[in-house]
């Protein structure tokens, strides 16, 4: 499989890594700030022989990489977050392009097998009001979005599954939070690659469920893992198409 990367930072450089041990080939690199990339913006000439393009830059950039990249009939991974409020745009200019994109908050083949046990375990607990229900994340000092998309994709899944909860609420609490409000709260520090954790919490104890991250690595296996499962497909697809493809075929 060739590979262009648009984003050549440490996630970049990481996916190059794991793209090698695999036998994937990184034709380009493209970045306009990084001096290291071999092209600093995305053109039918930085995107020439690529099987498909993997995307991990910034939140304010992302919406014009996509559209470039689909200008450019090259199928997208897309890593980046922070766009989704303009996610039926994007819809129609995947279907307008005539290829593929696949988007997620997170690749990791263990956050997305951690969403699957967030899901099924708030459908056991949805019938026992004495649990309430929070969640906490963590990531390092040098990550510029918060909450993080898998924080907001775990709200998203916890809401769509307790009747009790029906706001999520990110932002720091300096008031009680209502009964119906969800709160998941974010701190930022050191060089913790990412953790989730989700917490349903009674008079009596607790039940916990927790997603450390020990290193990139795992983000980028998973970039590699969908890059290889979009190839040949038209369409709009997440994370969810692919572990359904996983788990079930």
């Amino acid at each position: 499989m060739k590979l262009a990367l648009i984003g050549y930072g440490q996630m970049g450089k990481m996916i190059e890594n794991c793209a090698s041990e695999r036998g994937d080939e990184i034709i380009s690199t493209i970045d306009p700030y990084s001096p290291q990339a071999k092209f600093p913006q995305i053109t039918a000439e930085s995107l020439a022989g690529a099987d498909a393009a993997i995307c991990f830059t910034q939140p304010d950039s992302a919406l014009e990489n996509i559209q470039k990249v689909l200008q450019c009939k090259v199928p997208l991974i897309m890593g980046t977050t922070g766009w989704t409020h303009q996610i039926k745009q994007v819809r129609a200019w995947v279907q307008e392009s005539g290829v593929a994109m696949l988007y997620s908050s997170n690749f990791s083949l263990g956050v997305n097998l951690f969403f699957r046990m967030v899901e099924e375990a708030t459908r056991i607990i949805e019938p026992f009001d004495l649990y309430d229900v929070m969640g906490t994340e963590w990531h390092h000092r040098l990550k510029k979005d918060s909450p993080s998309g898998t924080a907001l994709t775990l709200g998203g899944l916890l809401l769509e599954n307790l009747s009790r909860k029906t706001s999520l609420v990110t932002e720091r609490l300096d008031r009680q939070p209502k009964a119906e409000e969800l709160h998941f709260a974010s701190v930022r520090g050191g060089a913790i690659p990412g953790t989730h954790q989700v917490l349903f919490d009674s008079e009596f104890d607790s039940i916990e469920l927790t997603h450390r991250a020990r290193t990139r690595k795992g983000f980028a296996y998973g970039s590699l893992l969908a890059a290889n499962w979009i190839l040949g497909k038209k369409g709009f697809f997440t994370e969810k198409d692919l572990m359904d493809h996983l788990l079930y075929g």
